[in-house]
């Protein structure tokens, strides 16, 4: 069965053309503003402008991804942007969505109460400017723009499906200034609940990274744990799951691998999402999550690969011992390990990077900048 479940997941993704943009949104009552206008920036810079806002202003970015609602607003600073306000659920919202290719009404429920919960946030702090996206679930799900709709009825915010493309662009432009430093191309990627990204950039000395290529996998850490089930009677089957999980994974990369340069040499890898944060707060031992011990870590990939081993051959209940994963992390956390020893493989950089930020910073920076701030 997984194996028929993978067949019908192809991977996607491409080169990224010049003037790739949003899908058009739209303003709602609550004040969100729609996205940049299309074709307004190449999709490798931010847009420019000459007017600024004479008082800052609050903008607020909002992401709803297979498995968690985000949302940060921020007002920006001569530095860059200062955090105001911020929220973070579990809602898994793509549950059950590859077995059955709809967003269950169980699920549909736990992202609204989310997602209430934002719109309160972004009417208190008076966000005149903001935008909200969605990604592989609604992509996927049959009935995905139901969703968006019903999400507009109750909470008055607007979701907007972006593309895979759009999802790895925001991704780069959010955590792309934690690259390691050096002269050698490096590759970006973002592990999702419903999908992969992966975005090879080249930095030339510029202060915004060019994309070269992206490519959006069908895996991400909900999905993936779904085309193999959570029970296992032993180490040995856990084992087992974890290498069958590594090689779709694989697979699902193989046409993007051919994409990348022949020589490995001075490269950088940078992650962004839950699952490499999870991993590197596990390889600091952390009491808690503590973002900033994790935001702009430097660790060897081996050690991330040393921690991939065991916590792939540990039962949920083990895993869920560990401090930063707990039990909203422990059955979906070894899909990830999977996703990242692949990605390793395919680019084997002495060093990971991690990145607590992603999406919606890119996002936050975009929206700053059509409003004439140099982030």
């Amino acid at each position: 069965m997984a194996q028929q479940q993978a067949a019908t997941l192809p991977p996607s993704g491409g080169a990224l053309s010049p003037g790739s943009a949003p899908l058009p949104g739209q303003v709602p009552s609550s004040g969100q503003a729609p996205p940049p206008v299309p074709g307004s920036a190449e999709p490798d810079t931010l847009p420019s402008y000459p007017r600024r806002a004479p008082h800052p202003q609050s903008y607020g970015a909002l992401d709803l991804g297979t498995n968690n609602c985000r949302l940060l607003i921020a007002r920006p600073t001569d530095e860059g942007f200062t955090v105001i306000d911020a929220f973070s659920r579990v809602v898994r919202l793509g549950e059950g969505l590859a077995t059955c290719g709809k967003i269950s009404d169980e699920a549909q429920d736990r992202a609204v109460a989310a997602l209430s919960v934002c719109a309160d946030k972004l009417r208190r702090r008076r966000v005149t400017l903001a935008r909200s996206v969605a990604t592989e679930a609604c992509r996927r799900a049959v009935n995905g723009r139901d969703f968006v709709e019903r999400v507009r009825q109750e909470t008055g915010i607007v979701l907007e499906i972006i593309a895979p493309e759009e999802e790895a662009r925001l991704a780069m432009l959010g955590c792309h200034r934690l690259l390691e430093p050096g002269d050698g191309p490096a590759l970006i990627f973002d592990i999702g609940g419903g999908s992969t990204e992966l975005v090879l950039v080249d930095t030339d000395g510029d202060n915004i990274p060019k994309i070269k290529c992206w490519w959006s996998a069908p895996w991400g850490v909900v999905s993936l744990t779904e085309s193999e089930g959570r029970v296992f009677a032993d180490a040995a089957e856990r084992l087992a799951a974890f290498g069958r999980m590594k090689e779709r994974v694989r697979h699902a990369f193989r046409r993007f691998a051919e994409l990348l340069p022949a020589d490995k040499a001075n490269i950088r890898l940078l992650g962004t999402s839950g699952t490499v944060t999870t991993l590197a707060s596990v390889h600091l031992a952390l009491p808690t999550y503590d973002r900033r011990m994790v935001d702009g870590l430097q660790m060897p990939a081996e050690s991330m690969r040393e921690i991939n081993a065991m916590l792939s051959s540990m039962s949920i209940d083990e895993r869920a011992q560990l401090p930063c994963i707990g039990h909203d992390r422990a059955d979906l956390v070894v899909a990830g390990c999977a996703i990242l020893d692949a990605i390793i493989d395919m680019w084997p950089a002495e060093t990971l990077g991690v990145a607590d930020r992603g999406i919606r910073e890119g996002i936050l920076r975009t929206l700053m900048a059509r409003d004439g701030y140099k982030l």
